[in-house]
């Protein structure tokens, strides 16, 4: 091998390094449409989950709260908060109190405002929530209280 490094060494090291990272990058992509499908449950999305769709973008509710890790990190993690606050049980229940009974004015802490929901689009923001807590997540949050 020469001691010298020539335009022509860097030239094949240039192409052969794009066609190697080009051919990883391809066969990220296959994998990766291959293996999203699995994870998905868009079977499960109902009127109800599409309107409380709806409702956390017109309230801006990721402006304060994350869910699966992207938002603001003011209030919350909603990502488990259908599991960490009753599941199937009680989850409905203690989510339409804590809308109503917003803000808490408990001096010190943060402020959630009143966005003076009905009963049907206090539901619908449920079950939003609990299509969220479906979702294959890779057990995110990392705790439970987010």
């Amino acid at each position: 091998m020469s001691e010298r490094f020539t335009k022509g060494m860097a030239r094949n090291i240039y192409y052969g390094g794009s066609v190697f990272f080009f051919l990883i990058f391809l066969a990220l992509t296959f994998h990766t449409t291959k293996e999203m499908p699995k994870r998905d449950h868009r079977e499960n999305i109902t009127e109800s989950v599409v309107r409380g769709k709806a409702l956390w973008e017109d309230n801006n509710c990721i402006g304060c709260h994350t869910l699966i890790g992207e938002g603001a990190y003011f209030a919350p993690e909603l990502a488990n908060v259908y599991d960490r606050r009753g599941g199937e049980a009680g989850f409905k229940a203690f989510f339409n109190g804590w809308m109503k009974a917003q803000p808490l004015n408990i001096p010190g802490r943060r402020q959630m405002p009143q966005f003076n929901l009905n009963d049907q689009e206090i539901d619908d923001l449920a079950e939003f929530l609990k299509w969220t807590s479906e979702m294959d997540d890779n057990n995110w949050p990392p705790n439970i209280e987010g």
